[in-house]
């Protein structure tokens, strides 16, 4: 087996077993990998990360790991300017535009009263959430971890919180 070392970054850390979180750690592999499948075996959606540092060079999600590799892996940056660095999706609109799941019905009508656009049915299926946010250009907001791990998905957000309030000062943070 061949070994890698990986660190995730703020928020990323939400998906990871607690034993894990905030800290440098191994993680075996065989065989030729991509970075992209790697982090997903973690727990960790393709769709949240914007960075990922292979060695401290910037790389995509298609870089094929190899022994020893130290990987770091970081979120969508909102504070600080990361233009001249590999960015792993297009940016997200300027005025954001979202897709709730069928979970998030409550979250859904918050953002629609305080002025968010905000797509929501409570019927619709997984292939239908994907093909509107790619069609709209909108950004799937879900509780479901494995939705978020589509290859198809451009732009997504797991929702932490279980709270509805919390849940739309959640989003109005990060995005």
């Amino acid at each position: 087996m061949l070994k890698v070392y990986l660190r995730f970054y703020e928020e990323l850390n939400d998906f990871l077993p607690e034993k894990l979180r905030k800290i440098k750690f191994e993680k075996e592999f065989s065989g030729r990998q991509s970075v992209k499948d790697l982090i997903e075996s973690t727990g960790v959606p393709h769709s949240e990360i914007d960075l990922i540092l292979v060695n401290g060079i910037s790389v995509d999600f298609n870089y094929l790991i190899k022994n020893d590799d130290e990987i770091s892996v970081y979120p969508v940056f909102e504070s600080f300017d990361i233009s001249n660095i590999t960015h792993l999706r297009s940016k997200l609109l300027r005025i954001p535009k979202f897709i709730a799941d069928v979970h998030l019905g409550d979250l859904a009508r918050y953002l629609r009263i305080i002025g968010i656009d905000t797509f929501y049915k409570n019927n619709i299926s997984k292939n239908e959430i994907i093909k509107i946010s790619l069609e709209e250009k909108r950004a799937i907001l879900t509780k479901d971890r494995d939705l978020l791990k589509r290859n198809e998905i451009t732009h997504g957000y797991w929702i932490r919180n279980s709270d509805t309030i919390e849940q739309v000062e959640e989003i109005i943070q990060r995005f």
